[in-house]
């Protein structure tokens, strides 16, 4: 994250030139596609840079929470677009051929929204303790907070390795918050704060209850996704429907689950509505006479008389289909 400023092109021919150095072929889809994001909207932002920066003031007292997906994805010059995705470049190559890039993209979109709504919590809690105002109006944008949860996950994966940050050796479980710190005192524009919500981010994730929480949304989604997909159901008073699988049509009636029923009334492809309401007839008296051979209740919630003649019976079930 960032505080604002623009316009070179340096940064972007430089950024071009390390995609073409690592090859296009050799960075997976959803990096490339996050990388792409970037750089569109810095060519073409989705607002000015006041409107998009994320700050207490403007995404809680104002409002106004569509900086929470703006901020990550604008940065301030061609210079700050740069370094961040060269950052980005390398941890996704990682990351991405490691979780997938289903997982990877879910994981994208989390941390993007998380870090913005962690870096509110901290400068909030910041005004209240330093009773200073000017943490709440602090106005931070870019793709870096993200980065340095990224940063966190990518360390965890890799224990035990080193990192050279800024041209000293230091051991993987430490870097990010070396990093914090030296960006911190040799780049006084950053944000801070931003910067610690991305680290903070990351130990949920590493550490904390966010894998967990993240598995079982996704759990939840693909359960009722299948379910849905598998067994579309829609009832009109209880009693009819359509289903979305294989027998296709399922009749005009419930049965209740002891009946037993001719599997073939469920089929009425080819049949004309006349012919579909001759067999719906016949089965329902089938079933019927079944039912009262085992002393059950009669079907569909109405009684005929033990005196009741087939014509009768017929009637009724016509005069029941016209209703």
């Amino acid at each position: 994250m960032h505080s604002r400023q623009r316009r070179s092109h340096l940064g972007l021919l430089l950024l071009a030139s390390q995609l073409f150095q690592v090859g296009l072929d050799n960075i997976p889809p959803i990096s490339l596609a996050v990388l792409g994001l970037n750089v569109y909207l810095f060519l073409f932002p989705a607002a000015p840079l006041l409107k998009t920066c994320v700050s207490v003031q403007q995404a809680y007292w104002f409002r106004d929470w569509s900086r929470l997906l703006l901020s990550p994805f604008h940065h301030v010059d061609d210079w700050h677009l740069y370094f961040n995705m060269v950052s980005f470049l390398w941890k996704g190559i990682k990351l991405e051929r490691r979780l997938g890039g289903a997982w990877f993209l879910y994981l994208i979109s989390v941390f993007s929204v998380l870090t913005g709504l962690v870096y509110l919590l901290v400068e909030a809690l910041l005004t209240e303790l330093m009773d200073d105002q000017s943490y709440s109006v602090a106005c931070a944008v870019g793709f870096s907070g993200v980065l340095f949860a990224l940063k966190v996950l990518n360390n965890h994966y890799h224990p035990g390795g080193v990192t050279y940050v800024m041209g000293l050796p230091v051991s993987n479980r430490y870097a990010s918050w070396v990093e914090l710190v030296l960006i911190h005192l040799t780049a006084p524009g950053t944000s801070f704060v931003g910067h610690l919500a991305g680290i903070l981010v990351g130990l949920l994730y590493t550490s904390g209850p966010l894998k967990s929480i993240m598995k079982r949304c996704a759990d939840f989604v693909k359960l009722n996704g299948y379910s849905s997909h598998r067994d579309t159901y829609y009832s009109s008073a209880g009693t009819s429907g359509y289903r979305g699988n294989s027998e296709g049509y399922s009749g005009n009636f419930h049965y209740a689950p002891d009946y037993s029923t001719d599997h073939t009334a469920s089929y009425t492809g080819g049949l004309t509505e006349e012919q579909q309401l001759e067999a719906a007839i016949r089965n329902s008296l089938n079933d019927r006479g079944q039912t009262r051979e085992r002393g059950g209740p009669p079907p569909y919630g109405f009684s005929l008389s033990q005196e009741g003649n087939a014509e009768d019976i017929r009637w009724r079930r016509l005069r029941r289909f016209d209703s």
